[in-house]
């Protein structure tokens, strides 16, 4: 065992074992008994070698069976999601650790991406950390292989990507849906085109602190676990969710339709507790010592962890000591943030000092960073800080990036950045901004997120144009990544700064991502919010004649135009701004005919069935017209789809529905070419709705049926729902009340 040891650890690659396989081989033919020193009593040969990650990790048997069992299944190439669960402290991550590593000797590839509070992360960041990784070590032609087309889809949110396949195309601009679902369905191609080389688990930690889109991302690859040899590993904390927190959410859509176990951790047993202590410190401790720390700490393996270890450099665990006391009272004031507080009191000042301004920065943290905000250290002394700081386990180094660390524990952060006065705290924010601004230099915006988070901490004392500045960026980048959310979370930052100012060019663009990520991101019942939005930011750019600002509003996807008169005027005035045979005319006409036909209109289901004719429609039609004659003559097969998708909209809307089937069936032959999702559901959803008021339900069918798959695949709340009607109406016509109420169920739940 020494000797396979040795191999395992030799610099010279030809050295150690070839593969995983070598090295069961090799173990297979050891006697563990005979080749390892007996562990001390009560602690058997399973226990002591059950820590493979390193370090002490005591029970959890069955929970590690549990984890190994689904690890057997992604390596059968059955893929699985399974999440850790418990409180802070528990043991989440440490668990993960020992699976990754036994994972590892099962020769998977493993990857981490962890999740921080507040901390100006940008959207996605878990997958990109996860992603980068990879990406990082895997040979150039490799990774194209793996990564296929959508590479350049990745490569908008994981840079390194670009980095290392030069050439890649800009992604081609796409409705705000579309282009998300674009982005998760290359990172999902991706994830199980590389497991199929090599099986791959990736650990997500601290989910309960995941952006939203990260989130959505989450549940996208998790439907698609199938047929993959993928495991996804998630950690999160069950006390911290709300019946409304993004997370509750993400779990209850995952949960409704079986697509992950749950494996929750809760306090270690008593006996877990002495085995514990024994192993750490040399010491079979008395009954009555392990009785008070599993009582005061409920068996919570960080609190045991810091009590254990505070008790070792206080010289209480030895064997003369623990041998004379008669009883022992653990003494953890306010919890495990008092024993951490013990911990860092005994660093020296310097390296408590710097540890404080680095709490700041946020759980992950640089030298780089540091260097320009510790006064009066150079470089070496600073690594001596830090070397302290490693050696009392109160920080760590990230693996593979070399002068980055973290904080052990979020709470060793919080309890440095929480004993800080809020005049302090504020003055290091400031102080951090700027010394990040300057070292980042011209790749600051790549940073806006982060930079926009200090600003806004500091903005009593170094006001708010740089808070507005960043705020604008961090959206505009989030917008650009399809994560909407934190998009709408930073345009609404920097305009409720700038609110008592005057219209200008900063504003304009900030009411226009606003407006963009309401559209995206609002109930049906409240787009209106959008239009005015958007409005204000098209007034702006039309004064200050900046045309393609104002297209590019006049553009903004909204996914219910009905009665939005307001966008009917935007668009109508920006058609007069552009070359009238332009692409982008043809656009703007194939959204103008339906907000024409449209305004006034009543989309309710009791419409479905109706045949009353309509009033004529001139203007609409004569727009469509001049968009699908634009489309033919350039020849863009998306616009030409789009035109008649709108022309077949604006028919139904005039009760013309023979017109409309003959629109739609064009469109669907058109939207399998183009292998849009988007176009394909609306399709087939115009063409099943025009067989319905046609009385073709038989017809209706199959058209019904295949619009539900691409719209489940984009996840949109309107295409989801239009699909799940025409469903609903004729299984309610054939009088299949089970199904049509299926189907009504669905719908409403979008």
């Amino acid at each position: 065992l020494d000797a396979l040891i040795l191999r395992l650890l030799a610099k010279d690659p030809a050295e150690r074992p070839a593969s995983a396989t070598d090295v069961l081989s090799a173990l297979e033919g050891i006697d563990l008994n005979a080749s390892v020193e007996q562990p001390a009593a009560g602690v058997d040969e399973a226990q002591a070698l059950d820590s493979l990650a390193g370090g002490v990790f005591v029970g959890r048997q069955q929970e590690m069976g549990e984890l190994k069992a689904c690890l057997e299944d992604a390596l059968s190439g059955r893929g699985r999601m399974v999440t850790l669960v418990g409180e802070p402290g528990i043991g989440k991550t440490r668990t993960a650790r020992e699976l990754a590593t036994y994972a590892g000797l099962r020769g998977t590839q493993v990857l981490w991406g962890r999740c921080y509070e507040e901390q100006g992360m940008p959207p996605y960041w878990p997958w990109v950390q996860a992603i980068r990784s990879y990406v990082r070590e895997k040979d150039p032609e490799e990774l194209r292989s793996e990564m296929g087309a959508g590479a350049e889809d990745i490569a908008e949110i994981v840079s390194d990507v670009r980095e290392r396949l030069p050439g890649l195309r800009t992604p081609p601009q796409l409705e705000p849906e579309q282009a998300r679902f674009r982005l998760f369905d290359s990172i999902t191609a991706f994830l199980k085109s590389a497991s199929r080389r090599q099986p791959i688990v990736l650990v997500l930690d601290d989910l309960h602190w995941a952006d939203h889109p990260s989130l959505l991302l989450l549940e996208f690859v998790a439907r698609e676990l199938s047929g993959s040899r993928l495991l996804l590993v998630g950690t999160y904390r069950d006390m911290e969710l709300s019946r409304r927190h993004p997370l509750s959410l993400t779990l209850g859509e995952l949960t409704r339709e079986r697509l992950f176990q749950r494996v929750l951790l809760r306090g270690l047993s008593q006996e877990d507790v002495e085995r514990f202590i024994e192993m750490v410190s040399g010491v079979a401790p008395p009954r009555g010592m392990v009785e008070a720390v599993h009582r005061q700490t409920e068996g919570n393996p960080l609190f045991v962890t810091e009590v254990v270890r505070l008790l070792v450099q206080e010289g209480e665990l030895t064997q003369e000591k623990a041998g004379r006391r008669d009883s022992w009272s653990v003494r953890i004031p306010e919890g495990v943030r008092e024993v951490i507080g013990r911990r860092l009191d005994r660093l020296s000042d310097r390296c408590d000092e710097t540890l404080t301004i680095a709490s700041i920065i946020g759980r992950e943290f640089s030298l780089e960073q540091l260097k320009t905000l510790v006064d009066d250290v150079t470089e070496d002394r600073l690594l001596e800080v830090l070397e302290e700081a490693l050696s009392a386990r109160v920080i760590e180094e990230l693996p593979r990036a070399v002068g980055r660390y973290q904080f052990t524990h979020a709470i060793i952060q919080e309890t440095l950045s929480e004993e800080l006065s809020t005049t302090r705290r504020v003055r290091l924010h400031a102080r951090i901004a700027e010394a990040l601004e300057t070292q980042y230099g011209a790749q600051a915006e790549s940073h806006a997120a982060e930079l926009a988070h200090h600003y806004a901490e500091a903005q009593t004392v170094l006001g708010t144009d740089k808070l507005v500045h960043y705020s604008l960026l961090a959206g505009e980048r989030a917008l650009a990544a399809y994560a909407y959310e934190e998009a709408l979370a930073h345009f609404n930052r920097g305009l409720a700064t700038k609110s008592d100012e005057s219209m200008d060019l900063e504003t304009a663009r900030l009411l226009h991502g606003l407006g963009t990520a309401q559209a995206a991101t609002l109930p049906l019942h409240h787009i209106g919010e959008a239009v005015a939005s958007l409005k204000r930011a098209f007034d702006y750019y039309v004064d200050s004649a900046d045309v393609e600002r104002a297209v590019a509003v006049a553009e903004t996807f909204l996914p219910a135009p009905a009665s939005l008169t307001g966008m009917v005027q935007i668009v109508g005035r920006a058609l007069g701004l552009v070359p009238p045979n332009s692409v982008e005319a043809g656009r703007l006409y194939a959204i103008y005919g339906v907000l024409m036909s449209t305004e006034g209109a009543s989309h309710d289901t009791t419409r479905v069935l109706s045949s009353a004719e309509g009033a004529s429609h001139d203007r609409p039609r004569e727009a469509l017209s001049r968009a699908l004659s634009i489309a033919q003559q350039v020849g863009d097969l998306d616009l030409e789809t789009r035109s008649l998708l709108s022309s077949a909209e604006v028919a139904i809307n005039n009760n013309r529905f023979q017109a409309a089937l003959e629109f739609s069936l064009l469109a669907v032959s058109l939207a399998e070419r183009t292998g849009d999702p988007r176009t394909v559901t609306m399709a087939n959803f115009w063409t099943s709705y025009s067989l319905i008021n046609l009385a073709e339900f038989e017809r209706a069918s199959q058209y019904a049926v295949a619009a539900l798959a691409p719209a489940e695949e984009l996840r949109h709340p309107t295409h989801v729902g239009r699909a799940n009607l025409v469903n609903h109406v004729l299984h309610r016509l054939k009088g299949e009340w089970e199904a049509a109420r299926k189907f009504s169920d669905r719908g409403l739940a979008s």
